[in-house]
């Protein structure tokens, strides 16, 4: 829910309240509907009000972002988005506030209070406007659309942030680095990539996370919940996207392609490596001697050689590896088995998947020796 939603919705009330005008015990019941735009109001006064936004001119203008407004009100509140005055603070965490209402929905936080109860699934509410919203899922009602492409949204929030989509519109830059956001949220997620704050951390391990997605699907690494489940295989997922990408394994669909070559790829992230083919671009930057990868992982397989960290080692003799292929190279050595029963049973033995992606192969190196290797 957006705080403009919550600050209509509080300002109705208790300008209804106010003005002396009975509230109907619904929520839901709205007496008043405006024929030009369909929206509909519990107070008559908040309603005579609403349709002069249809004939009356906007009186005070923004001069930093252009905006207008037709009540001075609502004109300084909206200063303090570019003042950062937050005259309202909370006692018990410090957080500010532009307007004393939105604290209050705020205090609500502390205290637990959900006053608005959904008659049809039990759920409750901090606010009779989230409440409203809840009820459009279950009736259905989509009463915000775009005139651009006719998409349904049940808030108006969601319509606004949708439109940049079609305007190309991204409002919310980062002073740091510069980067724009069409979304207020997704800049302050991505700030914290510069702050390095990480607020979601994880009861089990401690590790922290800078969305709360995030840690609800690490999670998952300790539960071993995988609530996606492919129809096809049956194979299970613990994100609804790598669901997603695994059943283009399965319709042969490879959506995002280099348009500099034409190779396809079923994740844009392995498009985006492969990219990096053609523009040389080599992100991850080893900070001992400078060379750069195209790939985080290989830059984590590169820090080994000069840690001398080993993490793969050969169970029968003991040897010790800075890379996984290393040792599959190596586990030929102690068995003279068929290739396939060779392959299944070291794979086996030291915890390596064998997939279809993925087997040992016999090669001849430039001495004339046998060597084993797997293809990745």
């Amino acid at each position: 829910m957006s705080i403009k939603e919550e600050q209509e919705e509080l300002c109705s009330s208790q300008e209804g309240e106010q003005l002396g005008l009975k509230q109907e015990t619904d929520p839901f019941v709205k007496s008043f509907k405006c024929d030009t735009c369909g929206k509909t109001f519990r107070y008559k006064s908040i309603f005579y009000r609403h349709l002069r936004s249809h004939t009356t001119e906007n009186q005070y203008c923004c001069e930093t972002c252009k905006k207008n407004f037709r009540y001075n009100s609502a004109f300084l509140i909206h200063m303090r988005t570019h003042t950062g005055e937050r005259p309202y603070v909370c006692k018990t965490c410090g957080k500010g506030f532009t307007q004393s209402s939105v604290l209050n929905v705020h205090l609500r936080a502390h205290t637990g209070e959900k006053p608005y109860s959904c008659k049809m699934c039990g759920k409750s509410f901090a606010t009779s406007s989230g409440l409203l919203i809840h009820m459009r899922t279950h009736t259905g009602e989509k009463p915000y659309v775009c005139k651009t492409c006719g998409k349904g949204f049940k808030r108006s929030y969601d319509l606004d942030v949708h439109s940049r989509t079609h305007t190309g519109e991204k409002p919310y830059s980062c002073k740091i680095c510069g980067n724009s956001y069409r979304e207020r949220q997704k800049l302050l997620i991505h700030m914290r990539s510069h702050t390095g704050e990480r607020p979601y951390v994880c009861n089990t391990c401690g590790k922290g996370f800078v969305r709360s997605y995030d840690l609800d699907v690490h999670s998952r690494t300790h539960t071993g919940e995988k609530p996606y489940s492919c129809k096809t295989c049956e194979k299970s997922f613990s994100t609804s996207s790598g669901l997603l990408i695994h059943h283009r394994t399965h319709t042969g669909e490879r959506p995002f392609s280099c348009k500099t070559c034409g190779s396809c790829f079923t994740h844009r992230g392995h498009l985006l490596v492969h990219m990096r083919i053609h523009t040389g671009e080599r992100p991850y930057v080893c900070e001992t001697c400078g060379k750069g990868f195209m790939r985080s992982s290989d830059l984590k397989i590169h820090l080994r050689t000069h840690t001398g960290e080993k993490s793969y080692s050969c169970e029968t003799c003991g040897n010790c590896f800075t890379h996984r292929g290393h040792l599959l190279v190596h586990l030929r050595s102690h068995t003279e088995m068929g290739h396939q029963d060779s392959t299944t049973h070291l794979l086996s033995k030291h915890h390596l998947p064998l997939t279809p992606d993925s087997s040992l192969c016999i090669a001849e190196t430039s001495n004339g020796l046998m060597q084993t290797f797997q293809t990745l």
